[in-house]
């Protein structure tokens, strides 16, 4: 039986474990996270199917079924999984996303290189999983590819089933168009992405950036834009707009354009932080750790996650304000990066380097200034660090949203307590009561953290208090129902350029 919904991401919708020789599969362990937001819609269609890769050894038949029956809370689906190869995967992953694509979608152009790209095994790959979606889709079946590395997946898709309702959704920030037309594939990139019913971003600048790319680089019929809602416009912010496009034509055909930030799961959030067992888990991280204040960062190795210029400053902090010495204690977790990612490597070996010398030159036989930890923490464990820290600190140079933001908030469930943000992660167009900061200002950063640790009790709760209001109202539910009322209005046939979308999008 076809699916109503096919949803196209490389990872698998499941954490595989291998018990007594035999693999297991369960649910992701946290609720929050782009596989568990995009399978909270298996549940509100018919039938949905998933297509995800799975390596395979090459030239030989896959040791595993290429497609799975899975039932799980979120309900029942199909899982497709795409035998790649490892040099497949190392070139469509490792190498052309991430040594090419993602320098440039960050707006880090002098860290892109295409030395070890090939691309036609990118398209190649790309190509597999526009066939198994069109393998798996019902008549008039909505696809929906998540994320750069598929970028390709829509164009193959339309070529080979034009009945079908195409949606792209970025989680990454989208560049500038003088940044993105580094890239050499811009037109095949940009084709494949007109050729979608629907394209999505976290927020509107984003929207705005791709709308511009192809007023760069098309003749354009026509471009219709919006008001940027209140709650989304953060007026005098680097991520701030005022208008945003909905929709744009080319050639007769409408791409329509939405920008809309993804929520978190925040009463599972509040539920889960206030049973007996993370209470108490909360209350050892505060005994454990004597410091009067603890801060904490959650993320993983990136150097667009900014965790080298976070330790800079707190390094200046130290030193400018030697009375913390002893009584402040931050605790890193930067998720270290697979074996292959070799700009990744570099990265982390400079974050190690940088807390070793702070440690090094602060720390004493009974304090040490910074816990690190690059592996991951589970998310219950998380949850009840964010709950007894002071300040959450997330101050990437570059993110398309960043969801810990939003999980700290919910986890302190109205009470007090201070989110220290970047300007240029999506969710600051939305955190506005956060201490906005400009990472790339080493007095701006200085600034934030004294702000952040000096700010009086009633001024955090008052904050907070604001910040959860969003997150609770603008949940993964709310989103979720936002995203099925633009399904419900694309259509797959060209068409005359029409109003606006008028989803309830803030409402």
């Amino acid at each position: 039986m076809a699916s109503s919904l096919v949803i196209v991401y490389h990872r698998q919708p499941y954490e595989e474990d291998v018990e007594g020789g035999k693999t297991v599969l369960r649910e992701n362990a946290s609720p929050n996270g782009i596989v568990p937001a995009l399978k909270g819609f298996i549940g509100q269609v018919d039938r949905a199917s998933w297509i995800a890769w799975k390596k395979a050894a090459a030239g030989k038949p896959p040791k595993f079924e290429r497609r799975i029956t899975v039932s799980d809370s979120y309900g029942s689906y199909e899982v497709v999984r795409l035998p790649l190869t490892g040099e497949q995967i190392n070139q469509f992953y490792y190498v052309t996303s991430k040594e090419a694509l993602w320098p440039i979608l960050n707006s880090f152009p002098a860290l892109y290189t295409t030395e070890n790209c090939d691309w036609a095994t990118f398209r190649e790959v790309n190509r597999l999983f526009a066939q198994a979606a069109c393998e798996e889709a019902a008549l008039d079946a909505v696809v929906w590819v998540h994320d750069y590395n598929l970028w390709l997946v829509p164009r193959f898709v339309r070529a080979m089933r034009p009945d079908l309702r195409i949606a792209f959704f970025h989680h990454t920030p989208f560049p500038a168009p003088d940044i993105f037309n580094v890239l050499p594939w811009r037109d095949e990139i940009l084709d494949s992405l007109l050729d979608c019913d629907l394209v999505g971003f976290h927020v509107p600048r984003y929207a705005r950036n791709f709308a511009a790319l192809v007023q760069a680089l098309r003749t354009v019929d026509t471009t219709v834009e919006r008001k940027v809602y209140p709650e989304l416009r953060a007026t005098g912010t680097a991520l701030s707009e005022p208008v945003t496009p909905v929709a744009i034509t080319v050639g007769g055909r409408i791409t329509r354009i939405d920008s809309f930030p993804i929520g978190t799961h925040a009463e599972l959030i509040r539920k889960t932080v206030r049973k007996p067992e993370n209470l108490e888990r909360v209350s050892n991280i505060r005994q454990q750790i004597s410091e009067n204040t603890i801060i904490v960062s959650i993320g993983r190795v990136d150097y667009a996650k900014g965790t080298r210029e976070m330790l800079l400053t707190y390094e200046r902090l130290l030193k400018r304000r030697p009375d913390l010495q002893g009584r402040i204690k931050l605790l890193v977790t930067a998720v270290a990066a697979a074996d292959g990612m070799r700009v990744y490597k570099r990265a982390q070996q400079a974050i190690e380097q940088l807390v070793g010398r702070i440690n090094g030159h602060f720390g004493t036989l009974s304090w040490l200034p910074i816990l690190l930890s690059t592996t991951p923490m589970p998310f219950e464990e998380a949850l009840s660090y964010y709950r007894a820290a002071d300040i959450c600190w997330i101050t990437p140079l570059r993110d398309g949203l960043n969801l810990v933001a939003k999980e700290f908030i919910a986890a302190h469930v109205n009470e007090s307590g201070v989110l220290v943000l970047s300007e240029f992660a999506g969710a600051s167009i939305e955190l506005t009561d956060a201490v906005l900061v400009n990472p790339y200002s080493i007095s701006q950063m200085d600034a934030a953290i004294d702000r952040a640790l000096d700010m009086p009790r009633e001024e955090q709760r008052a904050r907070m208090q604001r910040m959860d209001e969003l997150v609770v109202r603008y949940d993964i539910t709310h989103w979720t129902r936002h995203v099925l009322e633009l399904f419900a209005q694309m259509r797959p046939e060209p068409r005359v350029a029409q109003a606006p979308i008028t989803a309830n999008a803030r409402g």
